[in-house]
């Protein structure tokens, strides 16, 4: 009996020197990693569900609260999770010590649901929300050409409702406006004459009619401005 229960022992115990040595265990580099990003909760997401939903161009408009480095903390918010910004822009309502920021970004719909959230969570922002498809959208960019030709420049220039805003015997600087794909077009009319720099703003956006742009938003008139939810 003892010599059973001593051969049991031995099978089930495991063997020390099997075991491998603090050298012999595998570097960082060589250890398996899980594939996927993580979500705002920290959960790594499954590159395979995340590809059954398609990246799109959304235009996230908050209302905030004018306080020193909001600017920074949303779009870090944004791109420390891994969430790509396409442009940003800021500028002040029509109500005192408000902004609104217009961040334009692609992204598959339950990463933009995410910013969403995370964004509403910080103090400072007041409204956030996604900017109807049909919403009133413009961009700014300033252009600087060689001045080779510049009647053909003014030309171009016209034909794509801009306007020269400096000349000189080197350069000529173009202002345009317009949505996103009339300032692409405009572009590469101008890509002809050698552009020397561009400075291009991204779009920002207002809701068309009576909507609100951000959600719940009020409109200058009411003599309200807009507040935080309870």
């Amino acid at each position: 009996m003892s010599g059973d229960a001593a051969d049991g022992d031995e099978r089930t115990t495991p063997d020390a020197d099997s075991r491998p040595l603090p050298g012999e265990q595998p570097g960082p580099a060589e250890r398996d990693h899980p594939e996927g990003r993580r979500n705002l909760e920290g959960i790594r997401i499954d590159p395979v569900v995340e590809a059954e939903h398609e990246s799109r161009r959304a235009v996230i408009s908050a209302l905030v609260e004018d306080e020193p480095g909001v600017l920074a903390r949303v779009s870090g918010l944004v791109s420390r999770r891994q969430f790509n910004i396409e442009s940003l822009t800021v500028g002040p309502t029509t109500v005192d010590d408000h902004s609104r920021i217009t961040m334009v970004v692609e992204e598959t719909d339950p990463g933009i649901d995410q910013i969403e959230k995370q964004m509403a969570k910080l103090k400072p922002v007041i409204s956030v929300g996604e900017v109807a498809g049909d919403a009133v959208t413009s961009e700014l960019v300033l252009l600087k050409v060689e001045a080779d030709d510049p009647a053909a420049v003014h030309a171009v220039s016209e034909m794509y409702d801009g306007r020269t805003v400096d000349a000189g015997p080197e350069t000529i600087t173009v202002e345009l406006t317009g949505d996103k794909a009339s300032i692409d077009n405009a572009i590469g009319a101008f890509e002809r004459f050698g552009i020397v720099e561009i400075a291009r703003t991204g779009p920002t956006a207002l809701a068309r009619g009576d909507t609100p742009t951000a959600p719940g938003e009020k409109p200058g008139t009411a003599g309200e401005p807009t507040t935080h939810d309870d």
